[in-house]
């Protein structure tokens, strides 16, 4: 018998392999894109959603209006309420659809591995990475190309699941 350690040359199975895992979700999107797109809107309390005097609801608030309690799906009638000087604005999903395939084009440098939630949120699993680079330095690329392309900002969470990513994306 040989005192000789087994050496396998195949690559662990990858159910073996640590996941990374990102979770990206653009901060505020109606609103930001709304914002980006009409400069005056910065800094003041936004409402993308029906009109306050109807049934509608809230799709997005800005940070601004967020503060006075509005919240997405909420009655605008109650937002309103909430926040009486907030500026309510219609949305536009054509636009909102444009950009979002624009930050998946920038997602489909890093990974092929996309799992769109909705068009502003999604996982990539960047585990078989050909970049070599770890997977926070690949989140951090991300934000800085949708910042520097679309002037437009999210949050990205990474660990091995996709529950603890929508967690640290969330921190």
């Amino acid at each position: 018998m040989s005192d000789d350690p087994i050496i396998h040359d195949e690559p662990p199975h990858p159910s073996l392999l640590q996941r990374k895992i990102i979770h990206f979700d653009m901060d505020a999107y109606y609103a930001s894109i709304e914002v980006r797109d009409d400069p005056s809107l910065a800094g003041k309390p936004l409402i993308v959603g029906g009109s306050p005097t109807s049934r509608g609801v809230v799709c997005t608030a800005s940070y601004e209006a967020r503060k006075f309690g509005v919240r997405s799906a909420m009655a605008c009638a109650t937002a309103y309420r909430l926040c009486p000087e907030a500026i309510f604005i219609r949305p536009n999903f054509d636009k909102y659809t444009e950009d979002s395939r624009a930050i998946r084009e920038i997602f489909g440098r890093y990974t092929h591995l996309i799992e769109p939630l909705s068009l502003d949120e999604a996982y990539l699993d960047v585990t078989h990475s050909p970049m070599g680079l770890r997977a926070t330095q690949i989140a951090k690329k991300i934000q800085d190309d949708i910042i520097r392309e679309l002037n437009l900002s999210g949050s990205a969470g990474v660990a091995p699941n996709k529950l603890v990513a929508k967690i640290a994306s969330d921190i």
